[in-house]
C-alpha cells in the first residue's frame, strides 16, 4: 500500500467513508466531510491562478468553520497557509506579513480593518461562485511531494520579533498517524477545540478529526471566561475528547466549575503547554474518574510533541508529573552545556530531538534556523538534524523524562543556579495553592512568587523551608486574583513582570 503523500488524502478518505458526517462546527455553523472537499476544492482552484504552489497564503479571519474551509483550499491549492490571529497588535500582523514577503491574504467578513494599507491587488475573499478545476487541481497533486510545506505558525522569539515555524506535510502525517493510534482516536470522537488557529495544539485537533473521521466542535473563546458556560456547551456539544494547554484546563478547575455540572462524555483529556499543578490535575480525576489523561510535551519545531506520559488511574500522589517516554520515530537526546550526552538519572541536560516530525526551520530566518536546528553532535557520520528545545530535563530511576523548566528560566542567585520552575512545582504541591509563578526580579535581584490560593505567605514560606534550600525560597510572595493568559493559553508571563515592574 502506497505511503499517504498529501494531508488531504486523510480528508478525501474519510469524506469517503463519512460523507454526510459533521467534519466541523462551531457555534453558528458546521460543515461535513462531503461539502468540506467540494468547497475545499472549489476554492482551491480558485487560489492556484493567483498563487504559485509551495507559497504562502495568510489567512485573516475568526477561529471558525470558515478558517478551516480556507486551510484545504490553500492546500489544494499546493499553497501552504499562514493563520493571523485578529487579536494580535496590527503591528504583530505587519511583522509576519513582512516575514513573508507580503503574501496574498485571504481576508474574511469584517477583518479589512486588520490590513489598512495592503496592496489591495493581494487581498483575496474566497468567491461563493469559484468552480472546481479538476485538471488544475490533478497537476497540483501530480507535482506535490511530501515535503512541501503545509502550514507556517508564527511563535514569539526571545526577542519578541515574530518566527515562522514551517512544517511539512510528512511531519504532520507521520505525527498524526502514531498520534491517533497510541491514544485510541476513532470516527466517534468528538473533539473539543480550545486552541488558537495560529497555535499548534489546533494541528493535533484538525488533524486528528480528518484523519479518522472525527468531529471536531470549535469552543468560542468567550466561553473560556465563563467556566459555567463553557461546561454547558462542553455537554451539549457531546465532547468526549479535550486536546487542551494546561492553563484551559485549570480555568475549570480552579473555579470549582465541576461543583456545577460535571461534562461526563469527556473520555480523554490530554494536556501540554505548561506544567500541570498536581492539585488540579486530581480535581479533574476526582470528578471524571473513568476518564484517561495523558501529559504531552514538545515544542511546534516539532511538530506538537515529542513525548508522553499516561498518567496511572486515581489521585496523582507522585511530587513530579513525568513528560514520559518518546513517541515513535522521534528521538529524544539530553545534552550538556558543551554538548556532551547527558546519561545519568537525575542528570540535567537539554532536551534535543531529531525525527521525520522536526520542523523544516524559521521561515526567512536562516540565522534563527542554524542556531536552533544543528547537526546532531554526537553523529559524524551522516547528515542528522536535531532541534535544540531550550528546555532542560532528566530521565528519573524509572527512565521516564521529566521536564525542569526552560534554560532562560534559569538563573544565578546568590552563587547557585537555580531553576525557577522547580520553585513553581514545591509551591504548587502546597495545599491551599491553586498555581503559582515564579519570577525574577533583575531590578531588586530578589525572586518574586505570584500565586493564587487561600493561603498567607507566612504559610507558603514556612512550607516551602521543609522542601527546598533557603536560599531558593522567594523573598516576595504576591497574591493574586487571577493570572492573564496569552493566546496560546500560556500564563502570560511577559505581562505579569511589566505589571509589577520586574
Amino acid at each position: 500500500m502506497r505511503n499517504i503523500t498529501n494531508v488531504l488524502e486523510f480528508l478525501e478518505n474519510s469524506a469517503k467513508a463519512f460523507p454526510d458526517k459533521i467534519a466541523f462546527a462551531d457555534d453558528k455553523t458546521s460543515i461535513t466531510y462531503k461539502d468540506l472537499v467540494q468547497k475545499a476544492r472549489a476554492y482551491g482552484s480558485y487560489l492556484a491562478k493567483y498563487v504559485k504552489p509551495t507559497h504562502p497564503i495568510a489567512i485573516l479571519g475568526d477561529k471558525s468553520v470558515d478558517s478551516i474551509v480556507s486551510f484545504f483550499s490553500c492546500v489544494y491549492a499546493g499553497c501552504f497557509y499562514v493563520p493571523l490571529n485578529t487579536r494580535h497588535p496590527k503591528e504583530r500582523i505587519q511583522l509576519i506579513l513582512d516575514t513573508l514577503d507580503k503574501p496574498y491574504v485571504i481576508v474574511h467578513t469584517n477583518f479589512d480593518r486588520f490590513l489598512p494599507d495592503y496592496d489591495e491587488s493581494k487581498i483575496l475573499r474566497l468567491d461563493a461562485d469559484a468552480r472546481e478545476d479538476p485538471i488544475l487541481l490533478k497537476k497540483i497533486r501530480e507535482n506535490h511531494i511530501d515535503v512541501d510545506p503545509l502550514y507556517v505558525l508564527f511563535t514569539s522569539g526571545s526577542t519578541g520579533t515574530p518566527k515562522g515555524i514551517a512544517v511539512s506535510h510528512r511531519s504532520v502525517i507521520d505525527f498524526i498517524t502514531i498520534f491517533t493510534d497510541i491514544f485510541d482516536i476513532k470516527a466517534d470522537e468528538i473533539i473539543g477545540n480550545q486552541a488558537p488557529f495560529d497555535f499548534d495544539v489546533s494541528t493535533k485537533d484538525i488533524y486528528s478529526t480528518i484523519s479518522v473521521g472525527a468531529t471536531m466542535e470549535i469552543i468560542p473563546k468567550g466561553k473560556f471566561s465563563f467556566p459555567t458556560f463553557l461546561v454547558d456547551y462542553l455537554i451539549e456539544r457531546k465532547v468526549t475528547t479535550l486536546i487542551w494547554a494546561v492553563s484551559a484546563l485549570t480555568i475549570l478547575s480552579t473555579l470549582k466549575a465541576f461543583d456545577y455540572k460535571v461534562p461526563t462524555d469527556i473520555k480523554k483529556v490530554l494536556f501540554s503547554g505548561e506544567v500541570m499543578p498536581i492539585n488540579q490535575l486530581n480535581i479533574w480525576k476526582e470528578h471524571l474518574p473513568n476518564t484517561k489523561f495523558i501529559n504531552l510535551y514538545g515544542p511546534t519545531e516539532i511538530t506538537c510533541n515529542c513525548s508522553y506520559y499516561k498518567i496511572p488511574d486515581g489521585p496523582f500522589t507522585n511530587d513530579v508529573l513525568p513528560i514520559g517516554k518518546t513517541f515513535p520515530n522521534e528521538r529524544i537526546i539530553l545534552l550538556d552545556e558543551e554538548l556532551n550526552e547527558v546519561k545519568n538519572p537525575r542528570d540535567v541536560g537539554e532536551i534535543c530531538v531529531s525525527g521525520t516530525a522536526l520542523a523544516m526551520g524559521y521561515y526567512n530566518k536562516k540565522v534563527e534556523t542554524d542556531a536552533a536546528f544543528i547537526q546532531n553532535p554526537l553523529n559524524t557520520r551522516y547528515i542528522e538534524p536535531i532541534y535544540r528545545t531550550g528546555d532542560l530535563g532528566y530521565y528519573n530511576e524509572d527512565g521516564e523524562l521529566c521536564f525542569i523548566g526552560r534554560r532562560d528560566f534559569q538563573i544565578k542567585y546568590m552563587g547557585h543556579r537555580i531553576e525557577l520552575s522547580e520553585i513553581e512545582s514545591a509551591i504548587s504541591q502546597i495545599e491551599g495553592i491553586d498555581k503559582a509563578v515564579v519570577l525574577f526580579s533583575q531590578k531588586e535581584e530578589k525572586i518574586w512568587a505570584f500565586y493564587k490560593g487561600d493561603i498567607e505567605p507566612k504559610a507558603i514560606a514556612k512550607a516551602l523551608n521543609v522542601k527546598i534550600p533557603q536560599y531558593m525560597v522567594p523573598s516576595k510572595f504576591e497574591k493574586v486574583d487571577h493570572f492573564d493568559l496569552t493566546e496560546n493559553g500560556k500564563t502570560d508571563r511577559k505581562k505579569l513582570a511589566k505589571e509589577y515592574d520586574l
